[in-house]
């Protein structure tokens, strides 16, 4: 891309997304509106950077989310000055919880027309508070080569702090002067005549695209002491990594050389690589709700790997029997939230793997680990058979009915609140290599639509699973529709209002229940697609359902609407779980 030498703005924004396009830049984000003129008319005429105008700014920080997700490099948004920013900071903070990269700029005045009630002004410095990982102010623009190689350097650092240590968020705020539009400045096109481009830019590093767990001492595994111990559990939680064959493969050597269970989290993608690993634990929910054999079965060394899974009942568990925990995690975070026996290992699981030696062959299972097996095979059992007796449209239902029969390889983003825990109760362990999508930083339920487009888009064919309130709260992301490329198909639960919330003990005092905290809506949302000239289909049965799954259209936005009884579902999972519990026979 030629810099472009019409004014002063002109020129700073397009050193900005050539340089940032030279680092790896594939896609950058655009809101609408006035000061931030100059990057969008920058951003927008580069020809190897894809720039989608989106006008929620909130729906387009999590679509932006959904790309950064989807690719694990940084993807760039831009807004205008005064609140725009601010509709971005829900994103931010699931993109600091959930470690993803970002780039944040945002268009602000110049610091003479600050504090002086000049209109769409409000302080945006460090707008984000602690969230951002690096944060900055630029200099107002400026046609000096060594202002713009200051610019050029910042950049490059901006870049690298979206991706190291940790990726996260990164914020650039940028004041512009007028005239915000290319119109033509002398000073600016006499610098055409000695600026050279290449030299300029010759000792950026192309795609600089940095892993985190090469700059993380590997400090050594306690190795001896996992291979002497006969009653240890490994814990794979809530997980998108880049390259999931490889993450399955590094925990798979790692239980099959010690010979211990892998207690596996249905936001993970092990329970989709099941042909894996042998010693894969899905029902570990249900096997610990039953006191007796979860007594029988407490471990005494843990390797948990990543986050915890979502289950409360493992987390009461291991609150309760205190394993000596070994954290094997990237991040420079602390994710012990029951401040266990902890000893963190910062380094990658497949780094861990790589120092345990070759298997000759695999080891007959200790008395310990045929126990979980055997558990694990009965427990399922239980679940499948009860599950596929059901006939009719139940929330618990769906989350098994997909695991079986979404294409291979499909990306599932799957919502807050009740849909990720289905999937962790009932998701069936196979090998489609489905690969699962969660907004489980912050765990909220901002942004939900609007992220599974910027997973899906440009790439296969996706699905999201979604109750009717986390796509109420997010139905501007249907604006998006006009820019999408690809297929998103939305499974939607409607139990008109906040289903888990029937889980916990305030539903038993309504009111104020039903009206505060189920708060049931009551939409048609055959009417609310057809405002968006989005396709919308209504679920009559399972057979119907699974129809339409498998294959997926290649192109479009549609909702396939499942009508449950949110009382109904809410009994049946009290019931039926205490009866999955209490029908497990202890095998010891």
């Amino acid at each position: 891309m030629p810099i472009d030498f019409r004014n002063t703005n002109t020129v700073w924004a397009s050193i900005l997304v050539e340089t940032f396009q030279r680092l790896g830049l594939t896609t950058a984000v655009i809101c609408p509106g006035s000061r931030s003129t100059p990057l969008t008319v920058a951003f927008a005429s580069h020809p190897q950077i894809e720039a989608i105008p989106i006008l929620d700014e909130r729906s387009a920080s999590f679509f932006a989310l959904g790309q950064a997700k989807q690719t694990g490099k940084p993807v760039v948004l831009v807004c205008t000055s005064g609140t725009a920013g601010a509709n971005f900071y829900p994103a931010i903070i699931e993109a600091k919880e959930s470690r993803v990269p970002l780039l944040i700029l945002t268009a602000d005045r110049p610091p003479e027309l600050r504090d002086c009630h000049s209109g769409q002004t409000i302080d945006q410095v460090k707008l984000y508070g602690h969230y951002p990982t690096w944060q900055t102010e630029l200099a107002t623009p400026s046609l000096e080569l060594k202002q713009l190689s200051y610019l050029r350097q910042t950049l490059i650092h901006a870049w690298e702090k979206t991706l190291f240590p940790v990726p996260g968020p990164v914020h650039l705020n940028l004041p512009f002067r007028d005239p915000l539009a290319p119109l033509p400045e002398p000073k600016a096109t006499d610098l055409a005549t000695t600026f050279q481009p290449e030299e300029f830019f010759t000792h950026l590093p192309s795609s600089l695209i940095l892993h985190p767990s090469s700059f993380i001492p590997h400090p050594p595994s306690p190795l001896q002491q996992w291979q002497n111990c006969q009653r240890g559990i490994i814990i794979a939680g809530v997980a998108q990594p880049q390259n999931p064959r490889d993450y399955c493969q590094a925990i798979a050597h790692l239980s099959k050389t010690l010979n211990w269970p892998v207690l596996a989290e249905g936001l993970s993608p092990l329970r989709n690589y099941a042909d894996l690993n042998p010693y894969l634990i899905s029902t570990y929910d249900f096997i610990l709700r039953n006191p007796r054999l979860a007594d029988k079965i407490t471990p005494e060394i843990a390797i948990q790997i990543g986050e915890l899974p979502t289950s409360k009942t493992l987390r009461s568990w291991l609150e309760t029997t205190q394993p000596l925990t070994f954290l094997v995690t990237e991040s420079d975070r602390n994710l012990d939230p029951l401040h266990g026996r902890t000893i963190p290992l910062r380094m990658a699981i497949a780094s861990l793997a790589a120092t345990l030696n070759p298997i000759p062959a695999t080891p007959s299972p200790t008395a310990y680990l045929q126990q979980w097996c055997d558990t694990e095979r009965q427990t399922r059992q239980k679940i499948d058979t009860t599950l596929s007796s059901i006939p009719d449209l139940i929330e618990p239902k769906v989350a098994w009915l997909i695991s079986q029969q979404l294409p291979p390889e499909t990306p599932l983003f799957i919502a807050n609140s009740m849909p990720v825990r289905d999937i962790e109760y009932f998701w069936k362990p196979g090998n489609r290599h489905i690969q699962p999508f969660v907004n489980r930083g912050a765990n909220g339920i901002d942004g939900t639509l609007s992220t599974a487009l910027g997973i899906a888009h440009r790439h296969q064919s996706s699905v999201m699973l979604t109750g009717d309130l986390a796509l109420l709260h997010d139905t501007n992301g249907f604006l998006i529709r006009q820019y999408f490329q690809g297929h998103l198909t939305i499974i939607l639960i409607n139990n008109n209002g906040g289903g888990i919330f029937g889980m916990l003990p305030i539903a038993k005092f309504d009111p104020p229940f039903t009206e505060f905290f189920a708060t049931p809506q009551n939409i048609n949302f055959a009417r609310l697609c057809a405002g968006y000239d989005i396709e919308h289909q209504r679920i009559e049965s399972w057979q119907q359902l699974e129809s339409l799954l498998n294959p997926l259209p290649t192109s479009g936005i549609r909702v396939l609407e499942i009508k449950s009884d949110r009382n109904l579902d809410v009994k049946w999972r009290q019931d039926q779980f205490q009866q999955f519990a209490e029908a497990i026979q202890s095998t010891l």
